[in-house]
């Protein structure tokens, strides 16, 4: 098998309520036959199906809860597979409502590809709904590439002015946000025309199908290639509680890769040691890399515990960095308040000592000045913490350039965060 046939594209669909997300999904997965017949015939009896007699309801192949199908609407993220002979996919469908934005961060944080969803039938002169904008600008942060579908086109009778006004508003969007040379590609995701393969319903586009966009799309960052970041789970001893026990640092690869005898750093204060042994739960290896759980021995006796990370020599520490964030929690931001910033296995203590801007979502402005970030709310801000972060920046590393923010009185996830700069 070659590379092209093995290579992996994680897309996340995006886009507002009712932009046909779910549909698109299933359309994708029954043409390239990545349904089984018993999952067809449950479609065909499903209850509270939306769609005509003799058609399946598609959505349902994501839409699993029961409150999802009765209200018609996605809440929870999704996953599945799909295989074609150039390429596997893993699709997550991410809810569109504004109250489960925090779902479809969830779901985005893992992608490669997001695929942002404009429903043609539902925009007065190509207008964009806030929550296309929303969604477009959290994949855009992320560092995903983005692709449009132009969705429901059939009930604008394919019109190609229609369609034109609608790329004209994302050409605009795209400007704005930074996003170069998007896709974007009318289909009609209920019938599956320009999915999988072009439909002779639009004549006027001379593009690929949606299918064949994703397929050209290349796999995301290579961990492999990136720096040595490792996070310390837990502290082993290899002969128990004996004197002359020798300590192991158990953990995952976040990026990058390590050979037994490579120089490592530990901690914030970069002190030097070199790895004496690699062990897995049941071999010894010679090199680990991104991705691989595994014990690391050094030769000497270090001072490290669970949250102390281990890298290369390029490693950078900070106690103030800049940040974009999304704000998760039902309850708006305190600025009395400290919270637990969680990166990888570490959880420091941290605050934000000021908000630089937030976007407003209705033209993506930056509005300026001291503001209360609330639910949804995208934003940069200066972050302080108690000791010193590892400073990635997440356009170099997204593994390690992202964080969390808990609130530790309700134990909340109130925002995630990606680090754009040491301030």
């Amino acid at each position: 098998m070659t590379q092209a046939q093995t290579k992996l594209v994680r897309i996340v669909t995006a886009g507002s309520v009712d932009d046909g997300k779910s549909t698109l999904i299933g359309r994708i997965l029954h043409d390239s036959k990545a349904l089984m017949s018993d999952q067809v015939d449950a479609l065909s009896n499903a209850r509270y199906s939306r769609a005509e007699e003799g058609d399946l309801d598609l959505s349902f192949v994501t839409d699993g809860l029961e409150s999802e199908r009765e209200q018609g609407i996605t809440i929870d993220a999704a996953y599945r597979y799909f295989a074609t002979p150039q390429s596997s996919f893993i699709v997550i469908d991410a809810p569109g409502h504004e109250q489960y934005t925090r779902n479809m961060v969830t779901g985005a944080s893992n992608a490669d590809v997001a695929i942002v969803l404009v429903d043609a039938s539902r925009l007065h002169q190509g207008a964009l709904k806030v929550q296309t904008r929303r969604h477009a600008t959290i994949a855009h942060l992320l560092g995903l590439k983005v692709v449009f579908a132009v969705n429901k086109m059939d009930l604008v009778n394919w019109s190609q002015q229609v369609f034109q006004e609608v790329e004209a508003s994302l050409q605009r969007l795209s400007r704005s946000l930074g996003i170069t040379n998007p896709a974007i590609v009318p289909i009609n995701a209920r019938s599956g025309d320009n999915v999988v393969t072009t439909s002779p319903a639009a004549p006027w586009y001379q593009g690929a199908s949606l299918l064949d966009i994703l397929q050209n799309q290349g796999e995301g960052t290579d961990l492999c290639d990136l720096p040595f970041r490792f996070s310390i789970q837990r502290v082993v001893r290899l002969d128990g509680h004996k004197l002359e026990a020798q300590r192991g640092y158990a953990g995952r690869i976040a990026s990058g890769h390590v050979a037994v005898g490579d120089e490592v750093l530990v901690g914030p204060h970069r002190r030097p040691t070199k790895v004496a042994r690699i062990e897995t739960y049941d071999q010894s290896l010679g090199r680990a890399e991104a991705g691989q759980s595994v014990t690391l021995y050094t030769e000497d006796d270090v001072d490290a515990a669970r949250g102390d990370l281990l890298t290369g020599g390029d490693a950078t520490y900070a106690n103030r960095v800049t940040a974009d964030l999304c704000w998760l929690d039902d309850q708006a931001w305190d600025p009395r308040r400290r919270y637990l910033l969680q990166q990888g296995t570490a959880s420091i203590t941290s605050r934000i000592e000021s908000v630089l801007h937030i976007r407003d979502m209705r033209d993506l402005s930056e509005v300026r000045g001291d503001q209360a970030l609330k639910l949804n709310d995208i934003a940069l801000v200066q972050l302080q913490t108690q000791t010193p972060i590892l400073a990635d920046l997440f356009q170099d590393n997204p593994k390690t350039g992202a964080f969390i923010l808990i609130d530790p009185e309700t134990n909340q996830t109130a925002a995630a965060g990606m680090i754009r700069g040491v301030a």
